[in-house]
């Protein structure tokens, strides 16, 4: 009997998770329709101050981190899509998104404006998420290689 209603509240639970995860997906979209405008808006904003229809060096560096930005949410949208069609988190999706992330953190990077610490700690982060990339993608290949041996 308890073992029963333990089944039902951990379904029951696990049913609101999900309409948890559901509900994010649809933010994000709205999140990554509202970061298009955002670009667009950025873009438009740049080319129309003086001198008109120029992009400066900055101006490209703002609407670059404005476009990776977006792509970082989508990276976030595609990691919850997959949770709820698999209902597992695939840490390499993970992981691929933290690059990005970083990746959008250099771009957009003020040389003159951070100290050396600050410049090591994003290049150690950037190395170590870069080596658990490198080392999801061994387990990945080493598993299609087993699978493929095991199924010829």
């Amino acid at each position: 009997m308890r073992e029963s209603f333990d089944t039902k509240l951990l379904g029951g639970l696990h049913g609101i998770i999900r309409w948890a995860v559901r509900a994010l997906a649809l933010l994000m979209v709205f999140v990554i329709i509202m970061g298009v405008v955002d670009v667009g808006w950025i873009l438009y904003e740049r080319l129309v101050s003086p001198p008109v229809y120029i992009l400066t060096i900055s101006d490209m560096l703002a609407t670059f981190g404005a476009f990776m930005a977006v792509l970082i949410a989508i990276e976030i949208f595609i990691n919850i899509t997959v949770y709820l069609r698999d209902n597992v988190i695939h840490v390499k999706i993970v992981i691929a998104t933290a690059l990005m992330a970083i990746a959008r953190k250099v771009i957009v990077l003020d040389l003159e404006k951070v100290s050396p610490a600050y410049l090591w700690g994003i290049a150690s982060i950037m190395l170590a998420v870069s080596l658990a990339y490198l080392m999801m993608q061994w387990v990945v290949e080493d598993r299609e290689v087993i699978t493929n041996k095991a199924n010829p």
